[in-house]
């Protein structure tokens, strides 16, 4: 399984993405830098995450020295036309939260692989479907969860996750945050 064994560079502070790395056995190191996540205000919705893992890799190619592969990533919450970012605070995330109750979103997941001569941008896509949210539960997981540095202010491995979504279309990891699937194929041609 020379894939596994393939150098890779996770250019993400994100704890959930080290962790879905992991555990698929990939051979890593973690090396961040901060990046604008700005994009285009007239973006389609479809096309931000990767826009933005592509932006992320580019700005991170330096840490490319060898034969190692990048790898960038970039999450998003679409409930309509609109995107929920992550919350800027607990009335944000009450807000997010609010809109995404009882309702079908989409996460797409944006993954940008960048060597010394290739570039691979993809995308994964789940569909998430959530129970209704009282204001209380709504309450009691941002007190106890603290999803301020998640998109769409929730994490499918925390309480709204185990308690409050009725299923989901499409991979499980790539709604905490990574599509190992499309990654694991994807590396494929960087071996």
């Amino acid at each position: 399984m020379n894939i596994l064994k393939k150098k890779i560079i996770l250019a993400s502070g994100s704890p959930r993405r080290r962790q879905l790395l992991e555990q698929a056995g990939f051979t890593f190191e973690v090396k961040t830098r901060p990046i604008d996540e700005s994009f285009p205000p007239d973006m389609p919705v479809d096309e931000v995450a990767a826009y933005l893992a592509r932006k992320k890799a580019h700005a991170a190619r330096e840490f490319i020295t060898g034969d190692e592969v990048l790898l960038t990533a970039d999450s998003v919450v679409i409930l309509g036309d609109s995107i929920y970012n992550k919350p800027e605070d607990a009335e944000d995330a009450r807000r997010i939260l609010r809109a995404l109750s009882g309702q079908v979103h989409r996460v797409i997941t944006g993954v940008c692989l960048l060597s010394k001569d290739k570039e691979r941008v993809f995308s994964g896509e789940s569909r998430v479907h959530f129970a209704e949210l009282t204001e209380e539960e709504i309450g009691y997981y941002i007190r106890t969860c603290q999803p301020f540095d998640k998109a769409g202010a929730y994490a499918i491995q925390e309480w709204i996750g185990l308690c409050k979504i009725d299923r989901i279309e499409g991979t499980y990891a790539n709604i905490m945050g990574l599509p190992v699937d499309l990654v694991y194929r994807e590396m494929g041609g960087f071996v």
